[in-house]
């Protein structure tokens, strides 16, 4: 066991560092000037390796994980995140409020893809679960792009819950929306909501489909038979 601060987690990650795949993973994030991880910084390591390094640093303080967010570095915020998610999940109820309490005070912190995606679900979804998720769609009105992406992946766990409504609302106010990575993230979602119940998601597509984003749209229909998914293309190709 490792000894749980926030020196020692450093010093383990740069001796877990790999200058190939900090290479790789710079071009794979789009840290390059004007792209969307512009001057993100990373040192190699793989999320596998990550996670099962947090493992040995559950007890770090929120002092401690603020450190690690506040970081440069990539993996370190990565890190952060997946040892914040784990307290939430082994918290009382007092905890987790003060855990969700921490999570939007740090949302500057959680600036990629990847970092919404481990976290957004499993802490701000599970906290608004069967509340008033009116938080969401003000964050799908920001102009960051990262809340507005962890305003649709938090609905992940809705959707695992068999709840739909708030991510139909979010994912049909952000059709819209001029990036790319927000396409993604709605049309990941109204997938995960077809994957639960196609006849919902296909309500949806009947209503939006010839105003969504072609990639929104290509990642919502990714499971269905080619033959559907070229009705559903054809219907938008027609209005576009």
């Amino acid at each position: 066991m490792h000894p749980s601060s926030l020196v020692s987690i450093k010093r383990e990650m740069d001796r877990l560092s790999d200058p190939a795949k900090a290479r790789l993973n710079a071009g794979y994030f789009k840290t390059g000037p004007g792209e969307y991880g512009a001057g993100d910084v990373f040192i190699g390591i793989m999320t596998p390796v990550l996670r099962n390094l947090a493992k040995a640093y559950l007890s770090l303080s929120l002092n401690d994980i603020e450190s690690l967010l506040k970081s440069g570095i990539h993996e370190h915020r990565s890190v952060a995140l997946i040892i914040l998610v784990a307290k939430y999940e082994n918290a009382s109820d007092v905890e987790k409020e003060a855990v969700v309490r921490f999570y939007l005070d740090h949302l500057a912190c959680i600036n990629n893809w990847d970092l919404v995606d481990c976290s957004a679900p499993h802490i701000l979804g599970s906290h608004l679960l069967g509340k008033d998720a009116a938080l969401l769609d003000r964050f799908a009105r920001s102009e960051h792009l990262w809340t507005r992406r962890i305003a649709i992946v938090a609905t992940q766990h809705f959707i695992r819950r068999g709840k739909f409504d708030d991510t139909l609302r979010i994912a049909e106010s952000l059709l819209k929306d001029k990036h790319d990575l927000i396409h993604k993230a709605a049309g990941w979602m109204l997938r995960e909501v077809g994957k639960k119940d196609r006849g919902v998601l296909e309500s949806f597509l009947s209503r939006h489909a010839d105003e969504m984003p072609r990639t929104m749209l290509r990642y919502a229909i990714e499971r269905f038979p080619e033959a559907k998914r070229k009705t559903y293309l054809a219907m938008k190709s027609r209005n576009h």
